[in-house]
């Protein structure tokens, strides 16, 4: 087995991992490992853009306060307060990193409103913010000689004080064992210190419109290693996924309904929003998403209708550009027909526990992006929200390392990765099986609405899900869809148990049992 040794190494190659690296490339090594190419993660898929106090008359105040309503004021307010005054700093940063915002008319850049927001204060590319930040930062992390960027490793696990040569029941974290995709050979990967922006768990659910790698990595490899987790029932579910049976996932931006999108019921044309939420299309998404439930399951239908062809067809074409071209290609004409949708998973609002500085319980190991529980996004994120965590605590991680690096331990002498008692699998139709069962359990069990009877059902299918699994992992040599699988009975586990103890229904957890909202906010920790 080859072991690498760097200053600081990276677990996840989108927004939050790549500005970390940024930050630290100018005084350390850094390595940054993606399970696939670099741009496969969920940054490069974000249509809306990046929230942030711009507009004339917007004020933090306003943004944190509109956080909090959003997140059923579960969210921790300092660290809401933290992000959003960093945010416009972060613009900025991304801007003189080559990121072409769209310009206003008359004001630097042209804001767009999502579903709870009470002002313009979206920054965007077109409707493909994701990909121009991602191509932005890539370049300037290929273009740093400190940064090493290795895509196709499957991370494992973290290596602790367990694997050292010498056994230690220290927590630190020393970097992580990974599999090659190209050879299936096992490496290590040592560090003294190591970031955690592997993404969120939506692949955990049947539909989903994260990618393919959002499998809970970062969140299973943490709890395994003996980090807390917290909140992990909020799974937010994007309202409006586009609805066609050959190509799946393909997510229609809350921009459409900021600017001026209806959602009707396809057989009358009625707009439906209206009657669930005084704000209609632009109330915040859980609320949309469960009224869209309601209205699907009260009628049979398969999806309901997202409208926007009201509107100059020219109009629609220069907001929309991607999303009118996808369509088109589909028979779909945005100018001029609505646009099928359903709600699908989106996401992981709960994650690894961390404080303000993107560290988690274990020594040198921290957490930034999507698998993390930060505090800022409590029962559900508010729209645009996610990527700008990504940028505040990338950067914060990446500070507190520059600023402690002398406290962080030397890495010891780590053992390699035994593969002395297993084999090649010969029964993948398991891995392929189990990961089914998953997916579909916990969309129809542990979806957009709850009951205690369905959590239970859910929890009694992954208690032998595990079993299967574990003996499975045992006996077979490690390769990427296995790793999968075993990080997603991990995190649906951490779902359940999750859901299971909240008793009410707030944010995203909705459950029918509990329909009320308890006097107060906690957060649901979960620990090893």
């Amino acid at each position: 087995m080859t072991a690498h040794q760097f200053d600081v190494l990276i677990i996840g190659s989108g927004a939050a991992g790549l500005t970390a690296a940024i930050n630290l490339a100018d005084r350390f090594k850094v390595a940054v490992l993606a399970k696939g190419a670099l741009s496969d993660g969920s940054t490069a898929w974000a249509q809306g853009g990046i929230a942030a106090v711009l507009e004339p008359g917007d004020t933090f105040d306003s943004h944190i306060e509109d956080t909090i309503i959003a997140g059923a004021g579960l969210n921790n307010r300092k660290t809401v307060e933290f992000v959003v005054e960093n945010a416009p700093a972060a613009i900025e940063r991304l801007a003189a990193l080559g990121v072409p915002f769209n310009p206003g008319e008359t004001e630097r850049w042209h804001l767009t409103r999502e579903g709870g927001h009470s002002h313009r204060r979206i920054v965007h590319v077109n409707d493909a913010t994701g990909w121009a930040v991602q191509q932005a930062l890539e370049k300037a992390a290929n273009d740093h000689p400190n940064i090493t960027l290795i895509p196709d490793m499957v991370a494992i696990d973290l290596i602790t004080g367990r694997h050292g040569e010498v056994y230690s029941a220290m927590p630190n974290v020393h970097g992580v064992y990974a599999v090659s995709r190209k050879t299936g050979r096992v490496s290590s990967y040592i560090a003294r210190a190591t970031i955690l922006s592997t993404g969120g768990a939506g692949r955990t659910y049947l539909y989903s419109t994260a990618p393919r790698g959002a499998t809970g990595d970062g969140i299973a490899m943490a709890w395994r290693a003996g980090a807390r987790v917290s909140n992990m029932e909020f799974n937010q579910f994007h309202p409006t996924c586009l609805y066609n049976l050959q190509v799946k996932n393909f997510l229609i931006t809350e921009a459409v309904r900021g600017e001026g999108g209806h959602l009707k019921i396809p057989t009358t044309g009625e707009r439906f929003m209206p009657r669930f939420d005084p704000r209609a299309e632009l109330a915040p998404r859980d609320v949309v998403a469960r009224a869209m439930d309601h209205e699907i399951k009260r009628l049979g239908l398969d999806f309901v209708h997202l409208d926007i062809s009201h509107k100059p067809p020219e109009f629609v074409r220069e907001h929309f550009p991607n999303i009118h071209a996808k369509l088109l290609e589909l028979g779909i004409d945005i100018t001029r027909e609505p646009i099928p949708v359903v709600p699908a998973q989106h996401y992981t609002c709960g994650g690894v526990l961390t404080d303000l500085d993107a560290r988690t319980d274990l020594p040198g190991l921290y957490a930034a992006g999507e698998v993390a529980q930060s505090g800022l996004h409590g029962a559900n994120r508010l729209a645009s929200n996610s990527l700008l965590e990504c940028f505040v605590f990338g950067a914060a991680a990446a500070r507190h390392i520059t600023a402690h690096w002398d406290e962080l331990p030397a890495p010891p002498a780590i053992r390699p990765w035994d593969e002395s008692r297993v084999s090649d699998s010969d029964e993948e139709v398991v891995v392929q099986q189990c990961w089914r069962e998953i997916r579909q359990f916990m969309w129809n069990f542990v979806g957009i609405v709850r009951t205690t009877k369905r959590l239970e059902r859910a929890k009694h299918r992954i208690d032998l899900l595990r079993q299967e699994v574990a003996d499975y992992y045992g006996h077979f040599r490690v390769a990427p869809d296995l790793i999968e699988l075993r990080n997603l009975v991990e995190v649906a586990d951490l779902i359940v148990r999750s859901a299971l103890l909240r008793k009410e229904s707030r944010g995203l957890h909705y459950t029918l049992d509990y329909p009320n909202l308890l006097p107060e906010a906690k957060d649901t920790i979960l620990v090893p």
